[in-house]
């Protein structure tokens, strides 16, 4: 048997089928919803794990490719988890009556938040009714006209010595508007100024003198009578204070008493009833308090910003915008008389303070695209305890007044979701990570393709179709589900668990299926899903191969040539994936022993492609002549390529066209080539094998003459198993209008695209006579042997 028929592959091994005979339903219909997490058993013990230890750092980053339902699979799990656990209590913020600037943090048990929130609230409108009722008793009255009495009483009293020291001294005691003031008299009556003047000298000194003892008389009067009014105010407001106890004690003593197992909430009454009675004008009627009391009284609201009342079990809250506000609060401001104003009203809780007592999922990508919020967070999970801070407090060059509220307690479990990538930079980059999250639950993106998993599979099918009201699927259509499943995966031995895509690809299989008016969802309806997908996309690459087939593009399909292969390459345009072949041209020459890369010379090869061009020159010289300097200079490139090229997958591509130069051995145009190679000549599995097949296949059926048998791709041997191709090119392929080959070696490979046995080394240390191997030996021991005697005549002629 040849190598060539060797290495051609069979339709059967192009691509796995799944049997719809297996499942014993007629339509998903017959099916239960399903229950468990499929294809990920490492991941849910992992959340298990991470769940069930309580220790400080134990939190978990979900890490696995978008759309793989991480989300959604911690979520369910946690659901089922939290409901057995006890709901964690209310937090509220009262005042603080000893620093005003520092509201007080009260925990209550579940559901009781409201209670004290409306306690308090009616507490102060009872404290409101009774103490106006109270002032406007008529024992109150009796005591305060009996305080004012003798206020009057008292004034009287010193102002009446002051009056009866003047009228001895022949001056009278009178009112004016500037206050109470001295005039001599004559006749009983006040003498004018003029009068005064006429009066002789003794008598005027006399006055005078009198004057300034009255004067002096009078300030030690009001002195004395200053702090009488001051001794009568602190009376007055004992009065006040006595009434409004006796009012208030009552109602405030009735809570205490409700609240006596939470020894904060004692503390927090008794100082309120302290601010009362050391404030109790704010309780005073409106009327006499103009607009002042309204305003004053909403220190006493209860703030409550943690409500559990309606949850079951532990919280579970998804952050979907993690900025620093929303992850630990905020204090919010309003604008009075233009100024910013805030009081404890204002603080707003977060989603650490939601999530406090159970669990709080982050998307990490966002996350870290928010200013401070991963340092917060960790900063959270590092105290244990949430801390409401201004950022334009600690950002702002100037000083503003605000609250600072009392930090909370923090007990909880993060789960942070993300890209594997992201998740190994932070743990390489970031030392919080390591003590923080301490639990990698790591999504599969898929799983082995056994029966098991395939009657698993269409359970999801049922679940998702029922869930989402979808028409059931039928056998052939889960089958082909389960097959596209298998495509995903690239991989004919495992189900790719993107159930996101295969969630996309049923609900646009129902729509097919409503277009046909049939009541079930069947394999056709699956399939023009998946081509209405592609064909969606396709745009790009029906324009490349219009380039193709009209010669714009360069590659030819028939014939053979001299340092010329078609290498194959994957395009990403979005959600479009498709292969092109590309025309890779060799130029062999006397030289140093240097392989030119062209794209990396201009740049536009990444480092990928350079490696693997740098191991054809290791190649060359460990297979062909190791005992001689490799004296080849060679230049590669890939023709019409205007954009970046990477990757090592075109590196046995490279290597034949270098091959067929070095022999002189054309090599057929109707032959692509993908794979990698090693330094021993093995070729390494690449990927992206399906849609660089397809890709071919499609370019030689639009071009003239369309399919000619001759037509084919040499794979990896190892790609085999990723083998998942379109139904038509296993058809053509099964007809013998198109060929794949899969070859483990450069020496199978060269002999396929050019026909001429490849050769073993002999006994003799060469390869027979006529092969491929024995031509490049036998051109770069050419290429050596001319070097060496450029060296000698260059030495001679020095």
């Amino acid at each position: 048997m040849s190598t060539t028929e060797s290495c051609a592959l069979s339709a059967e091994e192009l691509c796995w089928r799944c049997d719809p005979a297996q499942f014993a339903f007629e339509t998903t219909a017959d099916l239960p919803d399903l229950s468990e997490i499929i294809g990920q058993p490492r991941a849910v013990e992992a959340i298990r794990f991470g769940i069930q230890v309580r220790s400080p750092g134990y939190n978990m980053f979900a890490l696995g490719p978008n759309g793989i339902g991480k989300t959604t699979t911690v979520d369910r799990f946690l659901v089922r988890e939290a409901a057995q656990q006890p709901v964690p209590d209310d937090w509220c913020y009262v005042h603080n009556f000893r620093d005003p600037r520092r509201p007080r943090a009260l925990r209550l048990p579940a559901g009781m938040g409201t209670a004290l929130r409306a306690d308090v609230k009616q507490l102060i409108a009872g404290l409101r009714t009774a103490i106006l009722a109270a002032f406007e008793s008529e024992d109150y009255e009796a005591h305060t006209q009996a305080i004012q009495q003798k206020v009057r009483g008292r004034q009287e009293e010193v102002l009446g010595k002051v009056r009866a020291l003047a009228e001895q001294r022949g001056i009278a005691m009178v009112k004016t508007p500037e206050g109470i003031g001295f005039a001599p008299v004559a006749g009983g009556k006040p003498i004018s100024p003029e009068e005064f003047h006429k009066l002789p000298a003794e008598q005027r000194e006399m006055i005078q003198r009198n004057l300034a003892y009255l004067e002096e008389q009078l300030g030690a009067a009001v002195r004395e009578l200053s702090q009488a009014e001051k001794a009568i105010i602190a009376e007055a407001r004992q009065l006040n204070r006595q009434v409004a106890a006796f009012a208030a004690g009552r109602h405030v003593q009735e809570l205490i008493d409700k609240y006596a197992r939470y020894e904060d909430i004692v503390d927090y009454f008794k100082a309120l009833q302290e601010d009362v009675l050391d404030n109790v004008e704010d309780f005073r009627p409106a009327e006499q308090q103009e607009q002042a009391a309204e305003p004053s009284l909403e220190r006493y609201e209860v703030n409550l910003i943690v409500d559990r009342t309606t949850t079951q079990g532990a919280p579970i809250v998804i952050a979907d915008n993690p900025t620093y506000q929303n992850l630990l609060g905020t204090i919010e401001y309003r604008s009075e008389m233009g100024t910013l104003v805030t009081d404890l009203t204002l603080i707003k809780a977060g989603a650490l303070h939601r999530a406090n007592g159970g669990y709080l999922i982050i998307e990490a990508a966002p996350l870290l695209q928010k200013p401070f919020a991963w340092e917060a967070l960790k900063r959270a999970l590092r105290t244990g305890r949430i801390a409401i801070e201004s950022l334009a407090q600690e950002l702002s060059p100037v000083s503003t007044v605000t609250l600072e509220p009392e930090p909370i307690p923090l007990r909880l479990k993060v789960v942070l979701i993300g890209e594997p990538l992201l998740y190994y930079l932070l743990y390489e980059h970031d030392p919080d990570m390591r003590e923080l999250f301490k639990v990698q639950v790591d999504f599969a993106e898929d799983m082995p393709c056994t029966p098991e998993n395939m009657a698993l599979y269409a359970r999801f099918v049922a679940t998702i179709a029922h869930y989402d009201e979808l028409r059931p699927f039928t056998r052939d259509g889960v089958a082909r589900v389960v097959e596209q499943a298998a495509r995903l995966s690239a991989d004919q031995g495992r189900l790719s668990v993107h159930f996101g895509a295969v969630t996309d690809l049923l609900h646009e299989a129902n729509y097919w299926a409503g277009q046909r008016g049939a009541s079930a969802v069947a394999a056709v309806d699956v399939q023009r899903a998946i081509d209405a997908g592609v064909y969606r996309a396709d745009r790009v690459r029906e324009r490349v191969q219009e380039e193709i087939a009209c010669g714009t593009i360069m590659i030819d399909v028939s014939g053979a040539v001299v340092g010329q292969v078609n290498g194959l390459s994957v395009s990403q345009l979005g959600s479009a994936c498709f292969g092109r072949p590309s025309r890779i041209t060799a130029r062999t020459r006397l030289g140093r022993g240097q392989v030119v890369d062209i794209e990396r010379e201009v740049a536009l090869g990444g480092p990928l492609h350079s490696k693997g061009v740098l191991i054809l020159s290791g190649y060359l010289g460990a297979r062909y002549i190791p005992e001689q300097p490799l004296s080849l200079g060679a230049s590669l490139v890939f023709e019409q390529c205007y954009s970046g090229v990477d990757g090592d997958s075109a590196s046995s591509a490279e290597l034949y066209a270098l091959l067929s130069d070095l022999a002189q051995l054309p090599i057929k145009q109707s032959l692509a080539v993908t794979g990698s190679v090693n330094q021993k000549g093995e070729v390494q599995a690449i990927g992206g094998v399906n849609e660089k097949i397809e890709g071919f296949f499609d370019v030689c059926r639009h071009m003239p003459g369309g399919l000619s048998g001759q037509q084919g791709v040499l794979i990896p041997r190892a790609n085999v198993r990723h083998l998942m191709l379109r139904g038509d090119v296993v058809e053509a392929v099964a007809e013998g209008r198109f060929h794949i080959y899969a070859v483990s070696t450069i020496d199978e490979g060269i002999e396929i695209l050019t026909g001429t046995p490849a050769g073993a080394r002999g006994d003799d240390g060469q390869s027979p006579e006529g092969t491929v191997n024995r031509r490049v030996e036998d051109r770069l021991r050419h290429f050596a042997e001319r070097a060496k005697g450029e060296e000698k005549g260059e030495e001679e002629r020095s």
